[in-house]
């Protein structure tokens, strides 16, 4: 009874709105004044367990997407995007969910993908007269490619806590991403069909000129992913040491380069991202001490067994994970998801067989999805205030690329597993 009582505090605290942290904050408080549970024997085990230099690359992350948030770094890669396919109907908009995927692959952050790309596009997509509910709709729902795309944060801690190489679990969801931005451009080509004014870009003249431009304007910007994760995959730096780098580097890019800030600015800029990790590490301290607790109840004993009591068929108990984490990703952000639900669930998907790096891209998918899907959708309502979209004209639009694009990458994702360890195991092979 005390861990349902448990499960309803958080679930009725973050309905209300309240702080993640402050809802898991608050079972603790219950689970201490019910008696038999003495929260503070977990106290020094939350500690410990953040004092590691892995992660560290949590917040050095978070500060390097803050500074190419406001830096207007995406600017140039959605030109690039542009160049190539803006001359087509419905290029402008599969232009974004491009540039969604290369700016994730630099940010490793949702929220910044979702703030950039959708205040860099949304203009240019009302210009061409694209139907404003269904764009501000694409480009949250690409905005999860910042969690897909490495390097991530969520898989630097997935890979913390399941004790699993950071390197295969930044590669899991390469692939996955990649059939979600096909799907998401097929699903919006689909749905413009019936829109017969739409504007497109004329095509330059002189492409090959045009090109060499809008690629050297681009390339300080693209050659930060290829700096971090060549310099991860090439054994050079770690996952802390690449986020340091991300810093430094994307400092004189933002400044100098692209001149989206200033040195006065900037301090602005890392002020604003200090209060937002100083949120994310209170809430990744609170998660850790409930998630210890779990662990010491035997609580994944307890999900394992009622799991297996409904079936033992993989299939069914892959579907039952799957929704669960839809669930627990629907009530709470991507980083305290998969806090709850790695000690709890990956146990559980373990005893079928499945790989815990193969999990970590089930994982990625489904908390992404959540984050887009009604009632609750994080993401949907932060780009409503990004896009200057009325919820109301979003929701359909976002249904429909959740169930053509999103539940179809979830499915494969879930029930191929080749697709999310080939590239590891290829690149990382020893």
């Amino acid at each position: 009874m005390i861990i349902f009582g448990s499960i309803l505090i958080i679930c009725g605290l973050l309905l209300l709105g309240v702080s993640v942290y402050i809802a898991f904050g608050a079972v603790l408080l219950f689970l201490a004044l019910t008696g038999g549970h003495d929260i503070t024997g977990y106290l020094p085990a939350g500690y410990w367990k953040m004092n590691t230099l892995v992660l560290l690359a949590i917040p050095l992350f978070m500060i390097a997407g803050a500074i190419m948030e406001k830096g207007k770094i995406a600017a140039p890669l959605v030109a690039l995007a542009e160049l190539f396919i803006g001359h087509i109907k419905g290029g402008l908009s599969a232009a974004a969910v491009v540039a969604s995927g290369i700016f994730g692959s630099i940010s490793g952050s949702a929220n910044a993908t979702l703030t950039c790309i959708g205040g860099i596009m949304m203009p240019h997509l009302r210009k061409a007269n694209y139907p404003e509910g269904l764009s501000a709709a694409l480009i949250v729902s690409a905005s999860p490619l910042g969690l897909l795309i490495p390097p991530s944060s969520s898989h630097i801690l997935y890979a913390w806590v399941a004790q699993q190489s950071v390197l295969k679990a930044f590669l899991s969801t390469v692939i996955p991403g990649i059939i979600l931005i096909i799907l998401l451009i097929v699903t919006n080509q689909f749905a413009l069909r019936k829109y017969k004014d739409i504007k497109v870009t004329d095509r330059p003249k002189d492409f090959v000129p045009e090109f060499k431009l809008q690629t050297r304007q681009a390339m300080p910007a693209l050659f930060m992913p290829l700096i971090i994760l060549g310099g991860i995959y090439g054994g050079i730096m770690t996952p802390t040491e690449a986020a340091g780098v991300a810093v430094v580097y994307s400092i004189p890019i933002a400044i100098y380069v692209y001149r989206g800030l200033t040195w006065r600015s900037l301090i602005n800029t890392l002020s604003d991202a200090g209060i937002t990790i100083g949120v994310v590490m209170t809430m990744i301290f609170m998660v850790l001490i409930v998630s210890r607790f779990l662990i010491f109840e035997d609580i994944p004993t307890i999900a394992r067994e009622m799991v297996f009591s409904v079936s033992e068929n993989p299939i069914v108990i892959l579907l039952m994970v799957n929704l669960v984490m839809i669930l627990i990703g629907m009530l709470m952000d991507d980083i305290s998801g998969l806090l709850l639900s790695t000690p709890l669930l990956l146990p559980i998907v373990q005893s079928v067989g499945v790989d815990p790096i193969h999990f970590a891209a089930i994982l990625g998918v489904n908390l992404g999805m959540a984050n887009v899907t009604p009632p609750t959708a994080p993401l949907l309502y932060l780009g409503a205030q990004v896009t200057n979209t009325p919820v109301s004209k979003m929701l359909g639009p976002t249904f429909l690329f959740i169930f053509c694009a999103w539940l179809p990458t979830l499915a494969v994702t879930t029930f191929v597993p080749a697709l999310s360890l080939w590239l590891p195991d290829l690149l990382l092979s020893r």
